[in-house]
């Protein structure tokens, strides 16, 4: 795993802490170029690898990257999925049969509705899971996904209601078909913890908010401290800055006192910024990232 990972909040109008930031963002990337723009700069400054959503717009990088083999060749995605909204307006707009053929992969057509409507026939949730990734992983052929992940809403909802066998069904599904390693994001780290544990899930890689005033932080920061001292776990620190409470050094430096840190999953809207995240994680992460020698400035 690359100690440094670039998200995508910013690309589609995500901000904690402001709404009028939020919406500024979300104009300024409303063509993808403006969003290749700023992976071009990632990418060159050595930030390798993108953890995104399956949001319509990521569709679009996707063409772009698999148009231009060459330039991206060493380009990682770590997909998160599934994606609420999508599926929600797709059913607004198309209808629930047009919203599943819209959203089949092409090579499996038929044998992903059979499988579909068996699935919901029989209430069978595991493999309602199967299918979403199957979905899910359509607009990433082709491309290098070497983790994917299931996003915090459904991970917390199925914590929530008990329902942790799913996660034994996405970590063997992801393995077996796609070749990957599973992740899970969520905003419990203590919690999810002992239910993978439980399902027999060893050395997780789980992506939460860590940052050293406990800003959402489910559980307590004490929780997670304790988790991550005493606990087989690969995790990524989202959120280290608390939306911009804490300084970047400060919040950097303590997240490097912390043990089982992998990585550092960040938002940034310019190249400045991301050289100045890149730099503070070399320091005091030893992340060891480098720019590009083609591209970097």
């Amino acid at each position: 795993m690359d100690p440094l990972l670039f998200g995508d909040n910013q690309f589609f109008g995500i901000n904690h802490m402001s709404e009028e930031k939020a919406r500024n963002q979300a104009m300024r990337f409303q063509d993808v170029s403006a969003i290749m723009e700023l992976l071009d700069a990632a990418y060159d400054e050595g930030v390798r690898t993108f953890m995104c959503t399956t949001h319509d717009r990521v569709v679009e990088i996707c063409d772009v990257m698999r148009a231009n083999p060459e330039r991206y060749k060493d380009f990682i995605f770590y997909p998160c999925m599934p994606y609420a909204h999508k599926y929600a307006n797709a059913v607004t707009d198309h209808g629930m049969v047009g919203a599943l053929t819209h959203f089949m992969p092409e090579g499996g057509f038929m044998s992903t509705i059979m499988k579909s409507g068996k699935v919901l026939a029989t209430k069978d949730v595991e493999g309602i899971a199967e299918v979403l990734i199957d979905v899910e992983m359509k607009m990433f052929k082709g491309l290098n996904t070497p983790v994917i992940f299931m996003q915090n809403v459904f991970v917390d909802l199925l914590l929530g209601l008990g329902f942790t066998k799913v996660f034994r069904t996405f970590h063997d599904h992801v393995i077996k078909t796609y070749n990957a390693e599973p992740g899970f994001i969520t905003m419990n780290t203590p919690m999810l913890q002992a239910a993978l544990e439980e399902e027999g899930i060893k050395n997780p890689i789980i992506c939460s908010n860590i940052n050293k005033i406990g800003f959402r932080m489910s559980g307590g920061l004490d929780a997670y401290l304790h988790t991550l001292k005493t606990k087989q776990i690969r995790a990524i620190a989202m959120s280290v800055l608390a939306s911009g409470a804490i300084p970047p050094e400060e919040a950097i430096s303590w997240l490097s006192e912390q043990p089982n840190i992998q990585a550092l999953l960040f938002g940034a809207s310019s190249r400045r910024n991301i050289i100045s995240t890149r730099n503070l994680a070399n320091e005091y992460m030893n992340a060891n990232v480098q720019p590009r020698m083609e591209g970097a400035s």
